[in-house]
C-alpha cells in the first residue's frame, strides 16, 4: 500500500519529528526549494496530495485549497489558525488540526522575560555596561519594581491564565478581558477578576499582556484609544499576534510618551518590523520565538504528526479545530 501524500511547507527543528514523517507518507517538501520554485513545485504533485503540513505564519488560503483535489486534511504545526481559510476547508469538509497546551509553559515564560526585560529596562542596561557608561560613571535612573502593581491579560485562555499564574506570586494583581467570562472554578477565575471591556482593562493596568487570538473582531483592538489608556507608564506586551496591534498608534504612542513602553514577540508582517520600533529606546522586540524550545517544539512537531496519522488511521484527531 502507497503512503499518502502530503505537502510539507515547513520543516520542524525537531529531527526526530520530521523523521517519523518521512518513514510514514511520501512528503513533498516546499520549504526546501527557493520560493521562485515553489508552485512548479506543488503543481507537479498537487493532483495526488491528500493532506497538508503547515504553520500558523504560513498558513493556507482558498486557492492553494483549490489546487488540492483530493486534500482531506490539514495540519497545523503551531496554535494560531489566522491565516489558515477555514472557511474553504469547511466548504469541502476538511479536517483542520493544530497544536494547543503544549506550549503554553513557554509562551507564558515569554511573557513574564519580555515584562521583566521592559520594566527594568534590559537592553538599555546590556548597553550601558557594554558602552563603559557604568566605568565612566554615567548617571542611571532607576526602574520601578513590579510589587503591588497591575497585569491585565487580555485573552484568559490556556497561556492567558498560565500568565496570570506566574505574575501572582511576584506580588502582582491580576486582571483580564474577553468577550466570554471564565466560569466560575475554573483556572484563575477566584484570583483574577475580569474587566467589562477593553479599554477599561487598559485603563485599570500597569501592563497590559496580549494572549487572545487573532480573528476579525481582534483586528487592531490595540488602538490609539486603548494606549492611551494604558497610560505613560504603562508597558504592552504582546506574545499572541501581531494583528492585534495598531502598529502606526503603538510607535506614535511610544514616540510621544503616552505610552511608556513596549515589549513584543510578534508582528504584523512578520519577519518585517517596522523601522521606528526597532528605533525607539522603549521597546523590546524578539523574533516571535515565545514556542521555540528545545522541548516545545519536539512536543508541538509530534502533535501535528500524531494527528496526522490519527486521521489516515482512521482514528479520533486529537486536537481538531472547529470549522
Amino acid at each position: 500500500m502507497s503512503k499518502p501524500d502530503v505537502l510539507v511547507f515547513a520543516n520542524s527543528p525537531a529531527h526526530a519529528v520530521m523523521a517519523q514523517l518521512e518513514a510514514q507518507f511520501n512528503c513533498h517538501h516546499v520549504w526546501q526549494h527557493p520560493p521562485a520554485q515553489q508552485n512548479s513545485v506543488i503543481d507537479a504533485v498537487a493532483a495526488r496530495i491528500r493532506a497538508v503540513w503547515t504553520v500558523g505564519p504560513i498558513g493556507l488560503d482558498a486557492g492553494m485549497i483549490a489546487r488540492l483535489p483530493l486534500l482531506e486534511v490539514v495540519v497545523v504545526n503551531s496554535v494560531g489558525v489566522d491565516r489558515i481559510d477555514l472557511a474553504a476547508l469547511a466548504a469541502r469538509s476538511i479536517a483542520v488540526t493544530n497544536t494547543p497546551g503544549v506550549l503554553t509553559d513557554d509562551v507564558a515564560d515569554l511573557a513574564l522575560l519580555l515584562l521583566l526585560a521592559a520594566q527594568r529596562r534590559l537592553p538599555a542596561m546590556d548597553a550601558y555596561v557594554r558602552r563603559g557608561d557604568w566605568a565612566d560613571g554615567v548617571r542611571l535612573q532607576p526602574a520601578h519594581g513590579l510589587r503591588g502593581k497591575t497585569a491585565g491579560l487580555f485573552g484568559f485562555g490556556r497561556i492567558g491564565q498560565a500568565i496570570a499564574a506566574r505574575l501572582q506570586p511576584l506580588g502582582m494583581q491580576t486582571v483580564y478581558y474577553q468577550p466570554r467570562a471564565i466560569e466560575a472554578g475554573s483556572a484563575g477565575s477566584s484570583t483574577t477578576t475580569r474587566a467589562d471591556s477593553l479599554l477599561e482593562l487598559a485603563a485599570r493596568s500597569d501592563y497590559l499582556i496580549l494572549a487572545a487570538p487573532a480573528k476579525a473582531a481582534t483586528l487592531h483592538a490595540i488602538d490609539a484609544e486603548v494606549l492611551t489608556a494604558l497610560g505613560p507608564q504603562g508597558v504592552l506586551i504582546n506574545i499572541a499576534r501581531g494583528a492585534l496591534v495598531d502598529e502606526a498608534a503603538l510607535v506614535a504612542a511610544l514616540a510621544d510618551g503616552r505610552l511608556g513602553a513596549a515589549a513584543l514577540d510578534v508582528f504584523e508582517d512578520e519577519p518585517h518590523v517596522p523601522g521606528p520600533l526597532c528605533a525607539l529606546p522603549n521597546t523590546v522586540l524578539t523574533p516571535h520565538i515565545g514556542s521555540l524550545t528545545v522541548e516545545t517544539r519536539h512536543a508541538m512537531g509530534q502533535l501535528t504528526l500524531d494527528n496526522l496519522c490519527a486521521h489516515f488511521a482512521g482514528q479520533p484527531l486529537l486536537t481538531p479545530v472547529q470549522l
